[in-house]
């Protein structure tokens, strides 16, 4: 499963990252050894409950973690092949735009509410590539037609507040896009959204990044959103990686206890007036994990073994791997 650096086309290389945040109550450990990659044109969903260390790791990778409170203490992040941590701020912001661009789950409170669509997705090719406002100004209009928001020119001096949240997210992949970066980093970008607009959204993503071959990371605690667009799948607890695998093969047969408990939760049409299924307990916190697997406590196929030792990400198969000590058990269960 692990990948050689290099991998023709690899953009993105996560090695063994640990992040860590200094609160008055003690230390939380938010990241503890994620290993992930994501190649051009691919999808990597990252999958997990709040709280998991999913857009912990995405702040990370983009530089815009909060130090402090938040620390990387160890672990790579390969950008192309060049390590972002060795990079001074001056060289990431470089990155940050051109090289990666990230979405927000909540585009009202990311864009400024007192300047217009126009100008905030212009500043992008002021600062980046010298554009004078006029020229800025029209490069804005071109991509609020790519998003496909309707009549562009006309709505390019409105304010945030005068969209709806659909729309405002679509402007958020505008800005992404705008200098057609090579990796974009989707957190929850459809969080705020009814399920048609969730839809149109998600298609919208797929479309320009078949369009321009972008790698895709997809940070989602929703395993309903990402059956048509990932490639594979990520799945978080406590802030590990618990599985791994192409994204059929999750649906088809889960390898690890967590990823059953989330398809199981997913409201189905056809069990109609049956009660829904929910995973006991509630995740833990991470100032203290507990020994062993962190999922234990709420995991139905738990044993003494998982009470003493962290499960390794066993290899399944090339491409899949499980943090679970029965993990044959878990396919076949």
């Amino acid at each position: 499963m692990s990948a050689e650096p290099d991998t023709p086309g690899r953009l993105l290389d996560v090695r063994d990252l640990h992040v860590e945040f200094r609160t008055r109550d003690g230390v939380a450990r938010a990241v503890n050894g994620v290993n992930y990659t994501v190649d051009a044109g691919e999808t990597l969903a990252v999958l997990g409950e709040s709280g998991s260390g999913k857009s912990v790791t995405a702040q990370a990778v983009m530089g815009i973690l909060d130090m402090p409170p938040g620390r990387i203490t160890g672990g790579e992040i390969l950008f192309k092949g060049q390590d972002l941590l060795k990079m001074r701020e001056d060289e990431r912001r470089k990155i940050r735009g051109a090289g990666m661009a990230m979405i927000f789950q909540d585009a009202l409170s990311s864009l400024n509410p007192v300047l217009s669509v126009g100008d905030q997705l212009g500043e992008m090719f002021i600062v980046h590539q010298g554009l004078s406002r006029k020229d800025a100004k029209a490069r804005a209009v071109e991509l609020m037609d790519r998003v496909r928001i309707p009549a562009a020119k006309e709505r390019v001096g409105q304010y945030p507040h005068q969209f709806s949240g659909g729309m405002r997210q679509r402007i958020m992949i505008a800005m992404a896009l705008s200098l057609e970066p090579d990796l974009i980093i989707a957190d929850e970008p459809t969080t705020a959204l009814d399920v048609t607009v969730q839809a149109q959204v998600m298609e919208l993503l797929a479309e320009l990044q078949r369009e321009l071959d972008m790698g895709l990371i997809l940070i989602t605690h929703d395993l309903g959103v990402v059956a048509d667009v990932a490639d594979k799948i990520a799945v978080m607890y406590a802030g590990r990686i618990v599985e791994t695998a192409p994204v059929h093969d999750i649906y088809r047969a889960p390898a690890h206890p967590y990823t059953k408990g989330l398809l199981e939760s997913i409201p189905r049409l056809d069990q109609k007036g049956q009660e829904l299924y929910a995973i006991k307990g509630l995740p833990p916190n991470l100032m203290h994990i507990p020994p062993g697997c962190a999922f234990n406590p709420r995991c139905p196929m738990a044993q003494d073994v998982c009470r003493t030792d962290v499960p390794p990400l066993y290899e399944v198969n090339e491409q899949r791997g499980s943090a679970c000590h029965f993990w044959e058990a878990a396919i076949h269960g």
